[in-house]
């Protein structure tokens, strides 16, 4: 019986193994591909420089930006980005907006959807993200993410 078992046990141990080794194998592709996306994300930023850099060139008047309502919990996060002088990692943004970690990327890509260009820089393995300058200096004049002052109470 105890042969039987130990039959057992190797056979599940061998599956177990077999798993690992896969899963090892995706990680391994799931990170190769977010490096891929880091690249494209820069290169995309730099033809946005650039196309940015002709229109001032040519002196092409900029689009106007149009930046859809935010709700509550993305005030709160923009507050904290549009005060802050520096870049801010997702827990900083956490803490300073009294949000969980877990929610921040999904309400800065709501923001970004929403119209809202970003910055990013990535320090080690930790992402940093913050408000693009011109966007503030922007919304310092026009006011286009429609900001009131019981905003900034709340």
């Amino acid at each position: 019986m105890n042969k039987e078992w130990n039959k057992d046990f190797v056979a599940i141990r061998k599956r177990l193994e077999e798993h690992l080794s896969a899963i090892n194998e995706h990680t391994a592709e799931i990170q190769a591909m977010f490096d891929y996306l880091q690249e494209l994300e820069i290169k995309v930023d730099k033809l946005s420089q650039r196309f940015d850099q002709m229109q001032l060139d040519l002196q092409l008047p900029r689009p106007k930006t149009i930046v859809a309502p935010l709700n509550q919990l993305e005030r709160k996060v923009f507050l904290v980005l549009y005060t802050e002088e520096h870049m801010l990692s997702y827990p900083e943004i956490a803490e300073k907006a009294g949000i969980s970690v877990s929610i921040v990327p999904e309400c800065i890509s709501s923001l970004i959807q929403k119209g809202i260009p970003f910055k990013r820089s990535f320090v080690g393995n930790q992402l940093f993200v913050g408000l693009e300058p011109q966007f503030k200096e922007l919304q310092a004049k026009e006011n286009v993410v429609n900001l009131s002052l019981q905003s900034f109470m709340e």
